[in-house]
């Protein structure tokens, strides 16, 4: 490694007491995926065509680290093929760009770097939150366009221990006067995973431990969303947003760890305050699974999840599971805690799972779940009260590494639905289809590149 002295006015000023050592990192993703959606998030009506497109992701990532200080920058855009025209008319279309920043950060290594068993780093701007099993904060990297969070964390790392302190504080633009925020900023991303608003700021205390072959972790995070009350413009009710917010708050435990041939994961969660209605919280979410290795290449396992639902007069008892990876969990159609919603019922998941995986470049999976709402579903007038059970699901996806840049994965989803999951208190689709479908094809290019 060559040393390398770097010049401007605060890295020379590092460089005169120490040389610096430098390395430069450039990373590149296209990922095209091609779905057919016949009933994927929610069920089609009967008379509905299924839908085909192809969606590209294309990103571009630079990395720098130097003496006591890493930055990254990731720059993306996501569109389908054939959104735009082949040509832009640029004197009469105003604004076509659909690139965006992903994540623009620093971080800074506070303690001195002799300290080879405890650091204190800061990391600031715009970045992933990326923990544990992404349930609550993850970068939701199945969505072409991921999530991520203008954020500052101060991280301070001892050993086997971790313990993670961060904030954000949201703002449209810059303000001559108040802090008044709209929770609905432009563009196709959703503030949580429920699809709600977005936060006007946030907070969380983590602190983790790392096991021999897992974690244990405590997370408490609150969010805050600006509070509103409704006009009447053009009869028609508009929301208008006010200085002052809703806190809500969600604290609790995950572990995960693997003994010999079986790997245990487990989590509780509890979320109260208030939510972005100003309704009172009282709401869990409990989760326990296993996954036991029969053979060096195939492993099988079950679980269930469960998170609150329904409401008791100005109380809800819905559990929202933030800023998480819900694909990742119930079920990969998406029928639950995406974009496309299914009321405040709250929802029961059983399930098993296999992992197939006979070399290092292939991979299988195959799982299968069955939902039930966790409250009573309202009974339409003079009709008895809903089943629970909302259906059944099958997942079936495969992955082939052609080399280490360049990636091939498949998929295909079945749901049976009832007539519980899509009618007026959950999905609320007239005429809807028993049976849906999804499948998909995904080829992901990921070249690297790492200069020293």
């Amino acid at each position: 490694m060559k040393k390398l002295f770097i010049g401007g006015p605060l890295l020379l000023g590092a460089c005169c007491y120490q040389p610096c050592l430098a390395q430069l990192s450039v990373s590149a993703q296209l990922r095209t995926r091609t779905e057919l959606r016949d009933g994927q998030g929610t069920p089609l009506p009967g008379n509905a065509d299924p839908a085909v497109f192809t969606s590209q992701r294309t990103r571009f990532s630079a990395g720098f680290t130097t003496y006591r200080i890493r930055l990254g920058l990731t720059v993306q855009d996501v569109r389908v093929w054939g959104q735009d025209a082949s040509t832009i008319n640029r004197t009469t279309t105003a604004n076509n760009n659909g690139l965006m920043l992903h994540e623009a950060w620093a971080e800074i290594l506070l303690t001195d770097t002799t300290l080879k068993q405890q650091s204190l780093q800061l990391k600031i701007g715009r970045q992933e939150l990326v923990y544990d099993d992404s349930r609550l904060l993850g970068n939701l990297d199945w969505l072409q366009q991921g999530r991520r969070h203008d954020a500052a964390v101060l991280k301070y790392e001892r050993s086997s221990w971790m313990l993670h302190l961060a904030g954000a504080f949201n703002q449209d633009k810059e303000n001559a006067a108040n802090t008044i925020y709209d929770p609905t900023p432009p563009g196709n991303y959703t503030g949580n995973t429920n699809g709600g608003s977005n936060y006007k700021s946030m907070e969380f205390v983590y602190a983790g431990k790392k096991l021999a072959k897992g974690n244990v972790s405590f997370l408490f995070l609150a969010d805050q969303f600006s509070r509103y009350h409704t006009d009447t413009v053009n009869n028609a009710p508009v929301k208008t947003w006010e200085g002052p917010t809703y806190n809500r708050m969600t604290t609790g435990l995950y572990f995960n760890n693997t003994f010999q041939r079986v790997t245990l994961t487990a989590a509780a969660y509890y979320q109260f305050g208030k939510n972005a209605d100003g309704l009172q919280l009282n709401a869990t979410l409990l989760s326990g699974a296993f996954q036991y290795a029969l053979t060096g290449t195939f492993s099988a396992g079950a679980g269930v999840d469960y998170t609150s639902g329904g409401s008791n007069g100005n109380t809800s008892r819905a559990f929202d599971p933030l800023y998480g990876t819900p694909h990742k969990f119930w079920g990969y159609m998406d029928y639950f805690y995406v974009a496309s919603g299914f009321g405040n019922r709250g929802l029961q998941d059983y399930y098993v799972k296999t992992k197939w995986k006979p070399g290092s470049k292939w991979q299988v999976n195959a799982d299968a779940h069955t939902f039930y709402s966790a409250s009573a579903i309202p009974a339409v007038a003079g009709q008895p009260a809903p089943a629970r059970r909302f259906g059944t699901e099958a997942d079936l996806t495969a992955a082939f590494a052609l080399t280490s840049m360049i990636g091939f994965e498949g998929g295909y989803s079945h749901f049976w639905n009832t007539n519980s999951l899509t009618g007026p208190g959950v999905k609320n689709v007239a005429n809807a289809q028993s049976n849906s479908n999804w499948a998909y094809l995904a080829v992901s290019i990921r070249p690297a590149f790492l200069f020293k």
